[in-house]
């Protein structure tokens, strides 16, 4: 189902860096969550938030945002200086992988964004084990491609998503049906925010998918 998108104030510059040299044939390979003081050549694999951070030369890397729900899955991109809702997704299982990896494909991101339930308390939920399978499905898909996939802290999102769109004026029906695409929005937002910090990379632990994510997407896959 596409919803209106809404043009957003720009919020980073993104900018053109080689992954390091850093490759590990061991499918049990360390991949650490980001630190605020976390270098470029600590994480194998860093995403576009801790790149953008560290490197103001660099100038590319969009971002699928992506909240997974029971029935309804919410999508939203950042590419450029905007970050925005794109569309709501009533999809499950194969059907819902494979339409987010064509999205992904149109959009030409280079990296998922999916937002992890995390209860008040700080623990995940028993939705945080749901998210984590479909994750590492996708995480299979994408890697093919040279694509990574990132968990993120979603805690609070809907209610921001909620609150912005009544910020908005948009109408209740509105509100209802993109919900799902503004709370993705949010995990975008707050993932660019924290410089992605705290995030956990999902890593196929299958050697040859790992030496494509080292090499990253295909140059003729890039148009920044």
């Amino acid at each position: 189902m596409l919803i209106q998108s809404h043009q957003l104030p720009p919020i980073f510059t993104l900018s053109s860096t080689n992954l390091p040299n850093t490759h590990s044939t061991s499918p049990k390979m360390y991949i650490p969550k980001i630190r605020s003081q976390m270098s470029l050549e600590e994480h194998p694999f860093p995403p576009n938030a801790l790149r953008r951070k560290l490197d103001s030369s660099w100038i590319g890397g969009f971002s699928l945002g992506i909240d997974l729900g029971l029935s309804r899955t919410g999508v939203a991109v950042s590419k450029g200086f905007t970050i925005r809702p794109l569309k709501v997704l009533e999809l499950r299982g194969q059907k819902l992988e494979m339409s987010l990896i064509e999205i992904a494909q149109q959009q030409e991101v280079d990296e998922f964004i999916v937002g992890l339930p995390i209860s008040s308390d700080g623990k995940e939920t028993p939705q945080s084990n749901k998210v984590r399978s479909v994750a590492g499905r996708i995480a299979v898909r994408a890697a093919e491609r040279g694509w990574r996939v990132y968990l993120q802290d979603e805690h609070g999102t809907s209610t921001d998503a909620l609150n912005r769109m009544i910020d908005m004026g948009l109408s209740k029906s509105a509100r209802k049906q993109s919900l799902d695409a503004y709370a993705a929005m949010m995990v975008l937002e707050r993932y660019f925010s924290e410089d992605g910090k705290g995030t956990e990379m999902v890593l196929p632990k299958q050697l040859d998918l790992q030496e494509k994510l080292r090499k990253g997407p295909p140059s003729d896959d890039l148009d920044f």
